[in-house]
């Protein structure tokens, strides 16, 4: 049984994929997934990233990705039965935090062996989680690479989700596919949505760009539900590292007691956590004693850039890998 930090407790079981070697054998390095990902970092969202001879190479590093407690792909979450009434907990299902996401992904570390990470990386969602993961555990963590990712979830952000979750509530299904596409005009740019639709036009006579939300809408459908997106996007809006810790530079202080170095990549034109908020985290850090680093994908694609620029991509991770592996004394 787990504990949230609300009080409720559950029973959890989490989905995870770990590739390469065991903690005995190499160093590891967590990923953590965004909104609506997975636990399978390495054959999907960041395949290209991850395996044998990639930036994340597999026959020197174990990569641990686990599907995050109240998900959709494995873990425990509303899909899940609760034990107490035999079915599905639905909107009954407890609200976790990210810093209940942090504690349930280190229990999950410490059932595979695995006492430390040389790097710990996520983006968007996955960077507010990999944060906490950090401030959880400071003393076994090399580097921190928050992607996308503010120390707290701005009043933008906040409203766009607000908009998002009043069109699940009040419409279900058909909500959340309004949603998801209301998310997408954020998680791109205007200049990507120029470049890739502009006024062009289908045979039907219908704008390619309403055509394109219409079919992410029906997408989502057919991988996830209500429920689920409930839970994780009230993670993102909770999202604040400095709550209940004197602040975010208090907060901090932590990871600079223990060395932990951070590199915070920023989005050029991201809607969503841009790169004002990216570099609010480092100078945030840097006033803590964090030997902190801001980073910056350039990039018409907006907030998903971390989603599609490889290229630049495996320059960070290479980098921020390095230093984890600088501060374990293992470069």
């Amino acid at each position: 049984m787990f504990t949230l930090e609300s009080g409720d407790t559950l029973p959890v079981t989490l989905a995870y994929r770990h590739d390469g070697p065991g903690p005995s054998e190499a160093p590891q390095v967590l990923v953590v997934h965004a909104l609506t990902g997975s636990a399978d970092a390495a054959g999907d969202w960041w395949e290209p990233l991850i395996g044998l001879g990639r930036v994340l190479d597999t026959s020197r590093y174990g990569v641990l990705c686990a599907n995050l407690l109240g998900g959709r792909y494995g873990s425990t979450g509303p899909t899940s039965v609760n034990p107490a009434t035999g079915a599905p907990w639905g909107t009954a299902f407890p609200q976790p935090t990210a810093r209940d996401e942090a504690l349930v992904t280190w229990a999950l570390a410490d059932a595979l062996g695995i006492s430390r990470f040389a790097l710990v990386a996520g983006g968007s969602l996955g960077g507010m989680i990999a944060q906490e993961i950090a401030l959880a555990r400071p003393n076994a963590l090399g580097h921190l690479l928050p992607v996308a990712a503010p120390a707290a979830t701005g009043a933008m952000a906040i409203a766009w989700n607000h908009i998002q979750l009043q069109l699940v509530e009040r419409l279900g299904l058909d909500g959340l596919a309004l949603a998801r596409q209301l998310a997408m005009t954020t998680y791109r740019s205007e200049a990507d949505f120029d470049h890739r639709f502009a006024r062009r036009t289908q045979e039907d006579g219908r704008f390619a760009v309403n055509s394109y939300l219409d079919h992410q809408g029906t997408k989502i459908l057919e991988r996830f539900d209500p429920d689920t997106y409930r839970v994780l996007v009230r993670i993102m809006d909770g999202h604040d590292v400095g709550r209940d810790r004197g602040g975010v530079v208090a907060a901090l202080r932590a990871l600079a007691a223990h060395r932990v170095g951070v590199t915070a990549l920023g989005i050029e034109g991201d809607l969503l956590y841009g790169p004002a908020q990216v570099r609010t985290l480092v100078g945030e850090a840097a006033a803590a004693g964090v030997d902190a680093t801001y980073r910056e994908l350039l990039s018409i694609k907006g907030h998903d850039a971390f989603l599609t620029e490889w290229d630049q991509l495996r320059v960070v991770l290479a980098d921020a890998l390095a230093q984890g592996l600088a501060h374990d004394g293992l470069a």
